[in-house]
């Protein structure tokens, strides 16, 4: 049979280079729930390859087919904590947002896996740069965007002036509550006390 030649051919089909793994999603999303089911159980000093790879119901290849070693595995989980469920607040005013912000943060923070991740993190990365340099790179980023919006949203409705101090205003936006769950690990936060750290706070960022 001939072919015109000016008809379209079909394309041939790809496939695949010899040897490569294809990575199961599910697999991987497994790995990353023992992950957190470990740190929260052993801590990272004797977290191991072998247990995530256990608690996880893969092989240790899997594991590794992902990440070269538990310090990666951990710092890729790290990376991503603080860009998962954080909203953009649009309430319509500063004091809005800062108190819609506080009160996800606040329930993450409390959670029970994370309220023993993070301090554990915290020891670690005083003996390990590499985890303090990953730990500062996450929180930086992921509150820091979020708020950094809030930011924009009050300078554009007029509730802040263009020449705040961006560096100091995300810091007191961000500090606090962060002292408060994270450093002095107190008990439950009083009644009201977010509205009144939201409203404290966007007195001060008024006041810069």
């Amino acid at each position: 049979m001939t072919t015109n030649a000016d008809e379209p051919q079909p394309r041939p089909r790809r496939r695949a280079p010899a040897g490569a793994a294809v990575l199961r999603e599910d697999v991987t999303e497994a790995i990353r729930a023992a992950v957190f089911e470990e740190l929260a159980v052993v801590g990272y000093a004797r977290m191991s390859i072998e247990g995530i790879a256990r608690r996880a119901g893969v092989g240790k290849t899997a594991v590794y087919r992902r990440w070269r070693s538990k310090l990666h595995l951990v710092l890729d989980i790290v990376s991503a904590l603080a860009v998962q469920g954080l909203p953009a607040p649009d309430t319509g005013s500063l004091e809005g947002d800062l108190r819609l912000l506080y009160e996800v943060t606040s329930r993450a923070l409390r959670h029970p896996v994370a309220s023993q991740i993070i301090p554990d993190l915290q020891a670690e990365a005083a003996r390990n740069p590499d985890i303090a340099e990953a730990m500062q790179k996450t929180l930086r980023e992921g509150q820091d965007g979020v708020a950094s919006r809030i930011l924009a949203a009050a300078t554009a409705r007029g509730e802040l002036g263009p020449a705040v101090d961006t560096d100091l205003a995300l810091d007191l936006i961000s500090g606090p509550l962060y002292w408060r769950s994270v450093v002095v690990r107190g008990p439950k936060l009083p009644k009201g006390y977010l509205a009144a750290l939201a409203r404290a706070t966007a007195e001060g960022l008024k006041a810069l």
